[in-house]
Formats: structure tokens, sequence, C-alpha cells
């Protein structure tokens, strides 16, 4: 079972995590419930940091808020030392709110709007991520308005099709997102760049995907980017100081899953860098990251409360539990499997097997399939590990079901970072 690194049975036969008891948690917040484990988020930050900056001193580590967001998680991120990627207007918003400071902040989208961008210029973001040419003359228009010189990055679509599901693929030639390299595109973006007045463009970001577990799509991109960081020399005099290499790199999800390590990935994208910029004699960029899901996604797991337990003779036996798709919709969006176990017999061998399946009124909305338990009860508090990256940031109301709260947890105590929705809060933007 994949489970944060403070997990342990205890003596009372129940999962602890934290030094919580996750049932009683589950007794105390209500279910569903997200439980995120400080002490792995913080580990995972100072294990990025590390092996970057072993490698070079001019390297930045950027969580991707994307993964998971939240007042309390800005502020978990700052007091490690990394920066912060938002990818909306909302995101920046909370991270303003939190406190963090705004000069370390990136902000990406394939579709930002003016008033996004009116915020950022604002609130003095760091870096704007280019996506586009409209949004180039779009930006520079604004930054001339508020008399504001804008650093951007210009984001390229390197051609390399990653590994991994096909629906968070980013980085090949047919993609939403970036300027593709393929017939002088993203040539051209440079030269419009650099004739904006308001715009100074100082290096290039590429993301090729999530969830990756093979580290050679990495290094096709950095060969294919640092050829246009040459070509942009060459033919406009460009020397991109800063290069963006996104993130994606996989977790684990189940026992079975071999993801690269941090060490691992850290080696191919430094020395990768390194030596395509000695390979065609230019100055090496700083070179910036971005991990979101192996920052949160182990550190965090799901309690559910069991309600009906329903066999089908012969065809198979259904679990329901107190969510599903309203928290966790990975598995209907990407066919994502997970794990599981009962909290509350933590220590025992699994008998049966079962089907996992959520309460909306979906036949789809199914969690686990084929589950292997031990001897399954009502109000038994089932536990879904490796939900901290993409479960509560994507939840939802669907069938008016207000979305779980989410709990940190160290040394034994329990701190609630979000709080479980009400229905008067579900109906809080309603009008007669």
């Amino acid at each position: 079972m994949v489970l944060p690194i403070t997990a342990r049975v205890n003596e009372e036969n129940h999962l602890e995590i934290g030094g919580c008891d996750v049932v009683a948690l589950a007794r105390r917040f209500g279910t569903p419930l997200f439980v995120m484990d400080e002490e792995s988020i913080r580990s995972q930050c100072k294990r990025y940091l590390k092996s970057f900056g072993n490698l070079s001193p001019d390297t930045e580590v950027v969580y991707a808020g994307k993964a998971f967001l939240s007042l309390v998680m800005c502020q978990i991120i700052h007091q490690e030392g990394l920066s912060l990627d938002v990818s909306s207007g909302g995101e920046l918003y909370l991270a303003h709110r939190s406190g963090f400071p705004m000069e370390k902040t990136f902000f990406h989208g394939n579709n930002k709007t003016p008033a996004e961008l009116e915020l950022a210029l604002d609130l003095g973001v760091g870096r704007i991520v280019v996506d586009s040419d409209n949004e180039l003359d779009l930006l520079n228009r604004l930054a001339k308005k508020k008399g504001k010189l804008v650093k951007i990055l210009l984001r390229i679509t390197p051609g390399i099709v990653s590994s991994t599901h096909a629906h968070i693929q980013t980085g090949g030639v047919d993609s939403k997102f970036g300027f593709g390299l393929a017939d002088g595109v993203a040539l051209a973006a440079v030269k419009k760049a650099l004739s904006l007045n308001w715009l100074e463009l100082v290096g290039f970001h590429i993301h090729i995907g999530s969830q990756i577990f093979l580290l050679h799509s990495y290094a096709k991109a950095i060969e294919a980017i640092m050829e246009f960081i040459q070509l942009a020399r060459e033919e406009v005099g460009f020397v991109a100081r800063e290069l963006n290499t996104g993130g994606g790199l996989g977790i684990k999800y189940k026992v079975t899953d071999e993801p690269s390590t941090i060490e691992e990935y850290a080696w191919v994208i430094v020395r990768g860098v390194e030596g395509e910029a000695k390979r065609f004699g230019l100055p090496a960029p700083k070179i910036m990251i971005e991990p979101g899901r192996s920052i949160v996604g182990n550190a965090g797991v799901t309690l559910y409360t069991i309600g009906t337990i329903k066999e089908i003779p012969g065809i198979r036996t259904y679990v329901s539990v107190d969510g599903g798709m309203s928290d966790n919709l990975r598995p209907m969006l990407y066919g994502a499997v997970y794990e599981v176990m009962i909290a509350n017999k933590a220590g025992d061998k699994p008998v049966v097997k079962v089907t996992v399946a959520g309460k909306h009124c979906e036949s789809g909305d199914i969690l686990i399939k084929n589950a292997r338990l031990p001897r399954v009860e009502v109000g038994d508090v089932l536990c879904t590990p490796a939900t901290g990256a993409y479960g509560y940031v994507m939840a939802n109301n669907y069938n008016k079901q207000p979305r779980p709260a989410v709990v940190l947890v160290k040394d034994g105590k329990a701190k609630s970072i979000i709080r479980r929705e009400t229905y008067d809060d579900l109906l809080r933007l309603e009008e007669r």
C-alpha cells in the first residue's frame, strides 16, 4: 500500500498518519475527508531542493499549485523555499491572500482573460508564461496601459509525445498549449515578443505531460528546446536566460508502480541542459522545474464511510461509499487506478473482492474495481491512498454533494485547513 511516510498500524489495528488515528479523524471531521501529511509534503520539498541544488546552484523549484492549493499549502511551500505556479485568476488570488510573495509566482494558462492578466499585473507577478500570439498583443496593451514592463517566458511545444495518458500529454504537436517548433511558429513568436516595448522576454517554458515514469521523454524535450534556443540566438540574437522545463514526474499509485526518483529526474534535467548548452556553445540558462503531483500526491489519503453493500451472486459485490466522482474524478476521466484499505481493520488480511462505488447517480461512478479487502461491514472507514494531488482541486458539487473537508496532520495533531461545505454553502450563490 502506497501511504504517507508517517503511516503505521497502531495498537487499535487502525491506520495512523502523522501520529493521528484516521478512524478518529473520520469521526471528528466526518467523511469524505482528505487527510494530508505535513511531514510528507515538507520532505518532498526538501528533496527537490537538495537534488537540484546539489547539481547546480542556478535552479529554482516552482510548486505546481494545480495539484493542490490552499492558503496553508501556500504558506508551507513558501517556508520550504519554493516558488509557485498558478494557472488561473482564482489560484493567483488565493496565493495573494495567503501572503505568498508575488515576485516568486509564475502565471500559466492557454486562455488568460484580460481581467486575469490585469490582476497579475496589479499584483506584480514575477513571470507570465505567454501561451499564444493573441496573448502577446493583449498583455503588451495592458502593460502599456499600466506603465509596467512585464517579464515573460514563451511556452514552447517541443513536439514530444510522453508516455502517459493522452488526456495529460501536453508536449505533442497537436496541443492546445504553446507555440509549436514546426513551421517557424515559435521563432516568429520570439521575434514578435522582442518587438513589443512593454514585454521583456527572459526565456522559455516547456511541459510535456504529467504522471511520467520514463525519463527519456524529458531528455528528448531538452534536446529540442536547446536546439531552438540556439536557433533563436542565430536568427535574432536572443539568448535565453531562463528555461522552465515544467513538471510531470510520476508517483506511485500502486505498489507495483515504478516511477523514476527525484534524484534521477534532477540528473536528466540539469545534466541535459548543461550538456546541450556546452554542445552549442551557449551560456547555460537558469533551470526551473514545476513539480506538483510528486510533492503532494502520496502525502494525501481520502477517507470514506461504507454504506450500502450489494452482492450480485456470481458477478460482483458493490461496496458504496459516501463520496465518489465528486471528490475523485480521476478514475472516470482517465481510468486512474487506486489501491484501497479499511482503516479500522488496517492489519487484517484481505478475504473478499469488491468493487468500490460512489454515491452519485451515474453507473460510471466507480472508484475501484476488484479491490481486495478484509471482511467489509457497514460503517467501516475506507481509505484510498495517493489522493493528495488532483483530488480536492477537482472536487465538484455534482448531485449537490458538498465538497469534503481537508485536514493537515503532524505530530499527533490535526488542523482543519479547508472546512467541509454545508448545504447552505451550496445555495450561497442562488437567486430567486
